[in-house]
């Protein structure tokens, strides 16, 4: 078995190795003076089954062709199977025509990841679950829910405890992790009544007097996480953490989020966090390095994935 990794998370990449007890593939990932990118494999990998470990976080588009070229590389040394794990898949939200003319980009990055000869695909809280049908390859969409669980038991207990959803697309999730804990749920209900008003927040569920766990897949602006919260607090929760799996934080996120009424932050490491976000007095990165670990030796043995979850 080999692990490769791409320039989007060496952290991640070095500490998956650490835990399967390997060394990462000696390459090399560069850029020509023009940004074109130049991928050179280092070692033998003829007959080896060949894991890229690269999320296709920002720069989404260049940590893209960063997996596509690294796939071309091995498959033209022979490499008998190439896994790609991607811990956070880009362009995932796109899932679907939301409007006439407008593409599913989620489709065409797993066309172009199929295509390239990515035999199989590894990943983590998928956006949309069907995506996994948008590939013809085995697909496994991992969760970090074994993870965040274990971080709650140890830090807050479950006592006095409600799971939130911030959003009604995010009910099937919230319910999973609240059934882990053995808690109940509540969800936001978030409207814009006219263009250019704010959202109003309407909370199903009792909070009142509880401590509360919103939990979704991705937090990009943070603006619903902060409105959520808000709209919590206002229905009487006495505080309101989040547990988040893929820490996008784009533009002044971190900012908002520091400035906000929750009380903590919790992301992965799926995306590598900035110094920003690791200075950030409430927000802490928990590592999915060991389950990730895992599921890539079962995957090696021939031995299931599903059973770390079910």
């Amino acid at each position: 078995m080999k692990l490769v990794a791409g320039n989007s998370n060496r952290p991640l990449a070095e500490a998956i190795a650490n835990a399967l007890k390997l060394s990462l593939t000696k390459s090399v990932v560069k850029r020509f003076a023009d940004m074109e990118v130049f991928v050179e494999v280092q070692e033998n990998v003829r007959g080896e089954d060949v894991y890229i470990i690269q999320s296709t976080s920002f720069p989404a588009n260049d940590n893209l062709m960063e997996l596509l070229i690294l796939t071309d590389a091995l498959r033209r040394a022979s490499a008998q199977r190439i896994t790609a794990v991607m811990p956070y898949l880009g362009y995932a939200r796109q899932d679907r025509k939301p409007g006439p003319r407008t593409p599913i980009s989620a489709k065409l990055v797993a066309n172009l990841i199929e295509r390239a000869g990515v035999d199989r695909v590894m990943t983590v809280d998928l956006h949309a679950g069907q995506i996994q049908g948008f590939f013809d390859i085995p697909t496994d969409n991992l969760f970090a829910a074994p993870v965040m669980v274990r971080d709650i038991q140890e830090r807050f207990g479950t006592s006095n405890l409600v799971v939130v959803s911030p959003d009604v697309g995010g009910v099937v999730r919230a319910r999973g992790l609240a059934k882990r804990i053995n808690v109940p749920i509540a969800i936001c209900d978030k409207r814009r009544e006219k263009a250019g008003e704010s959202e109003v927040m309407n909370v199903i569920g009792d909070v009142d007097g509880k401590r509360c766990i919103l939990i979704d897949d991705i937090v990009d602006s943070g603006g619903t996480l902060v409105n959520a919260a808000n709209a919590l607090l206002k229905e009487g929760a006495t505080e309101v953490m989040a547990y988040i799996t893929h820490g996008v934080l784009s533009g002044g996120a971190v900012a908002k989020i520091t400035s906000s009424n929750l009380k903590t932050l919790v992301i992965t490491d799926s995306i590598q966090p900035t110094e920003t976000v690791k200075s950030a007095p409430n927000v802490r990165v928990l590592s999915i390095a060991p389950l990730l670990a895992e599921a890539i030796a079962r995957t090696a043995r021939e031995e299931s994935v599903s059973s770390l979850f079910y």
